[in-house]
């Protein structure tokens, strides 16, 4: 039993080299919510320390609202700025010498890309198109962004969180509403379930699937480092092992 353990980084986390040093994968923002050629620079520097694969983690071009306000544009424009960013951090790796392993939208991105085919057409063909093979979208039994990504070739990863609370339809509760972020205790041990079952609670008190090849703890809140050290230890001391995937 093994399962990749993620995080959000790049984004200005005082706690990012205490998360960098228990996740297996780092999700790297690359200027769009978030990041600039430095933050880039030192995020790939620390996962290339600690032997982390490192990942784009484009988003909205929405610094102000941190990536999480609903925003609508062209499909092919979503394209066009998810590709920008994905470059921007591929010449960064380039120069430290840093492979990328795999593409991770960001935010509000990802989850609108989880109720709309064209959103998420267009989001994975631009990591199609930056020649980055594995992508990492919702975990689900018809997930939109799985399904768009492999018909465009990609390799597609469901992602389960660890942290964060679930709609009865398998999508992430939103933010804002009471449950949509989990504490500590809460998180590891809806992680070890996903990990082991393929499955959790809804925070309506539905059992849904979520099978996950990978899961993600947030990177960028107060408790990212103590969050992080659990989840990896109750893991472990549930028997599954944690490592990037092949």
């Amino acid at each position: 039993m093994q399962i990749d353990l993620n995080a959000d980084l790049g984004e200005g986390s005082a706690h990012e080299e205490a998360v960098m040093a228990s996740v297996t994968s780092a999700n790297i923002a690359c200027g769009g919510h978030a990041g600039d050629t430095e933050t880039m620079r030192d995020s790939l520097r620390l996962a290339a320390r600690f032997g982390v694969a490192a990942g784009a983690h484009p988003g909205f071009p929405d610094r102000e609202g941190f990536g999480r306000r609903e925003l609508h544009f062209p499909p092919a424009e979503v394209t066009v700025f998810v590709r920008e960013q994905i470059e921007a951090l591929k010449a960064v790796a380039a120069r430290e010498g840093v492979q990328l392993c795999h593409v991770k939208p960001h935010g509000m991105l990802y989850n609108m890309a989880a109720r709309d085919p064209a959103l998420a057409r267009a989001v994975a063909q631009a990591a199609a198109d930056s020649g980055i093979g594995l992508y990492f979208g919702l975990a689900g039994q018809d997930s939109v962004m799985l399904r768009e990504a492999s018909a465009l070739g990609l390799r597609a990863l469901g992602e389960g969180f660890a942290d964060r609370g679930y709609a009865p339809d398998g999508t992430l509760w939103p933010r804002g509403q009471a449950g949509d972020l989990l504490g500590a205790a809460d998180a590891a041990a809806q992680g070890v379930r996903i990990a082991r079952e393929g499955r959790t609670r809804a925070v309506t008190g539905q059992d849904i699937a979520v099978p996950a090849g990978t899961l993600c703890l947030h990177g960028d809140g107060p408790e990212a480092a103590a969050l992080a050290s659990e989840l990896r230890r109750a893991l472990q001391e549930a028997g599954v092992q944690v490592a990037a995937p092949a």
